[in-house]
């Protein structure tokens, strides 16, 4: 990794934010799109496993390794926001001392009751460990202990209930001036989410951050399995939970 992305904390070349699957990561993705001063790459771990290759820039990789080298050439050039989802394991990112020591990584989570039934509603052969929390917990983990610092963990509720606040706080921790016009967008479907469309039909139909009414004939209260689920990631959400950025509101106007 090229050495001007040195220092994992604020001001750090490289922000990853990492995500169990249906955790709003994706409305996050399109808030970064709208800076003009990072690059923001969607899910290139998660392609890479899905698919077995994934774009970065002009380079197509095929390996973690590789995947970690085209970030850090990326981030040597322009500042990169990158985020990324839990759904699949990945060993060549908790391997490399480096790239958990040097990247920003930060972390957004959402109610796992709610995540499961979004979840199942589109995977029906969901499996448990595909929910996502404990290999987010695993890597929070591992990036804290090759940081000596916790990382940055955004409740996506907070987005929805005061995403001025929020994103004000997160933009401090990490270096970044806030930008209050990239909260609201225009609806629509980037190019790089299409190969993925179907997962990201909530965020390309906003144009904010705002709170889904969709109900699900399967939950965590109606569905056995999926109650089997929540009662096992729960305790690594919670982990999570009790470290989260906690954005302070503005006073009022008098």
């Amino acid at each position: 990794m090229n050495d001007s992305l040195r220092g994992g904390g604020s001001g750090a070349q490289v922000i990853a934010l990492w995500s169990a699957p249906r955790s709003r990561s994706t409305a996050f993705l399109r808030m970064m799109m709208g800076r003009d001063d990072v690059l923001a790459l969607h899910e290139p771990f998660s392609r890479l496993a899905d698919f077995g290759s994934a774009e970065v820039g002009d380079r197509v990789v095929h390996s973690e390794a590789e995947l970690i080298a085209a970030i850090g050439d990326m981030g040597a050039k322009s500042r990169l926001f990158f985020k990324d989802t839990t759904d699949f394991h990945y060993p060549g990112v908790l391997g490399d001392q480096q790239f958990l020591r040097e990247v920003c990584h930060t972390f957004i989570i959402r109610d796992p009751a709610e995540v499961i039934a979004s979840h199942y509603a589109l995977n029906p052969e969901l499996r448990r460990e595909e929910v996502g929390f404990a290999r987010l917990q695993e890597i929070y983990v591992a990036v804290a202990k090759a940081q000596g610092a916790e990382p940055v963990v955004v409740d996506s509720d907070d987005l929805i209930e005061r995403p001025e606040a929020t994103v004000r706080a997160y933009c401090e921790r990490v270096g970044l001036p806030f930008d209050p016009t990239t909260l609201s967008w225009s609806p629509g479907m980037p190019a790089e989410w299409k190969l993925t469309a179907r997962w990201h039909q909530d965020a390309s139909a906003t144009d904010g951050f705002v709170k889904s009414t969709r109900k699900y004939a399967d939950t965590v209260e109606s569905n056995p399995l999926l109650a089997d689920y929540h009662r096992e990631e729960l305790p690594f959400y919670t982990y999570l939970y009790e470290r989260r950025l906690r954005p302070q509101e503005a006073p009022a106007q008098p």
